[in-house]
């Protein structure tokens, strides 16, 4: 481990068995930070976990369903009892299941709102009331550019996160008296786990030849270039969870190559 401006602080992360949510736990560690790593899959969550305290940091996986209260209270439990108070929340576990409106099954709405939008709000209200107890904490949930512009073939996933951006705006006025922050990472296109694993649902959907041809569609929409990587969107995480960022709140910041300005 190498950095320190995290040092001794308390963090959970959701959704830190792969993608942005294990860079982000991985760089957590880096800086210093004792981390819970939760997700559903026991397996992937492990190996995090043994990774980072390979390196020389403190990691904890606990395994989490963020569609139960149950689960979510178990978690906020267990994550009390291997760090103490939780100081630093991350929220990045999430669900994306491209498919034309009329095509989504009510089933498909709810599994994707289930967990984009209301599993970020069963999670923020489990671990909140011991930040504003302590009268200081960092939320960080991760939303998308799709919470800021409209698109096709995806309207689920878009109005979820839509809603991760509109509850960020609230709690960030609601809690800025309290020492809590709370601002959302709205990330585009990033290489991950989730996206090779839509890239044929896609394909399909648009009629393309292959994944090769979907991604090159998703490249050439980007300024730079290029898909962005988890760990560019960690380092913008490690801001929002130290003190350098104690005046910004509310906030839903973008980090997409230019893939949109707003």
């Amino acid at each position: 481990m190498s950095g320190t401006r995290l040092e001794g602080r308390s963090a959970v992360i959701t959704g830190g068995g792969r993608g942005i949510g294990r860079a982000i736990a991985e760089a957590f560690a880096r800086e210093g930070a004792r981390v819970v790593v939760a997700a559903r899959t026991e397996a992937q969550i492990e190996a995090v976990a043994e990774g980072i305290r390979r390196a020389g940091g403190e990691a904890h996986p606990v395994s989490v369903d963020v569609t139960s209260d149950d689960s979510v209270t178990a978690l906020v439990s267990r994550a009390r009892d291997l760090l103490g108070p939780v100081e630093v929340l991350v929220h990045a576990a999430g669900v994306y299941r491209p498919n034309r409106f009329l095509d989504y099954t009510m089933g498909d709405w709810e599994e994707i709102v289930g967990v984009n939008l209301l599993g970020t709000v069963r999670v923020v209200r489990a671990f909140v009331p011991d930040m504003v107890a302590r009268g200081w904490g960092r939320v960080i949930p991760i939303a998308s550019t799709a919470g800021k512009y409209g698109s096709v073939l995806q309207s689920a996933y878009n109005a979820s996160k839509h809603g991760v951006v509109g509850l960020t705006r609230c709690l960030g006025l609601e809690l800025a008296s309290t020492g809590v922050t709370v601002n959302a990472i709205c990330p585009g296109f990033v290489r991950t786990e989730m996206i090779d694993e839509a890239l044929p649902r896609m394909a399909e959907l648009i009629g393309a030849d292959d994944v090769a041809q979907v991604e090159a569609a998703l490249v050439s929409r980007v300024p730079l270039g290029r898909l962005l990587e988890p760990d560019e969107v960690a380092h913008l995480a490690v801001y929002l969870a130290s003190p350098e960022s104690e005046a910004m709140t509310g906030q839903s910041l973008t980090i997409s190559g230019g893939l949109i300005v707003a």
